[in-house]
């Protein structure tokens, strides 16, 4: 009976779609759905770039917004050009980005792309915009937390100043999950229409010795 009752309260939103299916990323518009997670296969010319980037001693940082019909994304990182696969890694930024616009009908989109060697958002919370795309080139992915593991009311200033893992937010720790790198993960932020309560909770993982930097791409709405 127990049983039952919890999965009559388990809430019919908020849930994630796995896949590797490109084409599954529409999902994204199901009111029950507010983060798709889609594996993006790349060759290995482009992991071989991404590999020397992340081992630059100079961060890389690109933020800019662009009309995507004109931009030219073979001077995205000008200075990493000489380094081979660098066209392959453009041709596929571009690609996202095209995947992204045409899935929300978008002509600017605000193009972010970092390395890191931080957790940048430690804590697990919701994006204040409609819908976002992450892709994690290398390194490790982002966290998620699908709605039957979290208790909403210890997202920011609800914690109390207490780790995720010490405020009550997790109801259950081995529930965390993360996106694989190179995978496509679109989220739905408290921007969307009917969403504003159920954004995707996430967070920046922790990098580890073996994983000391990620090279991380967001696009939003332009």
């Amino acid at each position: 009976m127990a049983a039952n009752a919890q999965h009559l309260i388990t809430p019919l939103y908020s849930r994630a779609y796995l896949s590797d299916n490109l084409a599954d990323l529409a999902q994204i518009y199901q009111p029950a759905i507010n983060l798709c997670v889609v594996q993006h296969q790349v060759d290995n010319e482009l992991k071989s770039f991404v590999g020397h980037l992340l081992k630059l001693p100079n961060p890389i940082s690109f933020v800019e917004s662009i009309d995507f019909s004109s931009f030219n994304f073979f001077s995205l990182l000008p200075q990493t050009g000489h380094l081979p696969g660098y066209r392959a890694f453009c041709k596929d930024v571009a690609s996202l980005t095209a995947l992204y616009c045409d899935l929300f009908e978008l002509k600017r989109v605000g193009l972010r792309l970092h390395t890191l060697d931080h957790a940048m958002c430690p804590k697990f919370h919701v994006d204040s915009v409609t819908c976002r795309l992450v892709c994690t080139y290398g390194g490790v992915g982002t966290e998620w937390l699908e709605e039957a593991y979290i208790d909403r009311r210890k997202l920011g200033t609800g914690s109390g100043g207490l780790k995720d893992e010490c405020s009550g937010l997790i109801i259950d720790a081995d529930a965390i999950q993360t996106m694989p790198a190179y995978a496509i993960g679109l989220l739905k932020g408290s921007c969307w229409e009917g969403n504003e309560q159920h954004g995707a909770v996430h967070r920046s993982p922790q990098l580890t010795p073996d994983s000391p930097k990620r090279l991380l791409l967001t696009l939003d709405f332009g």
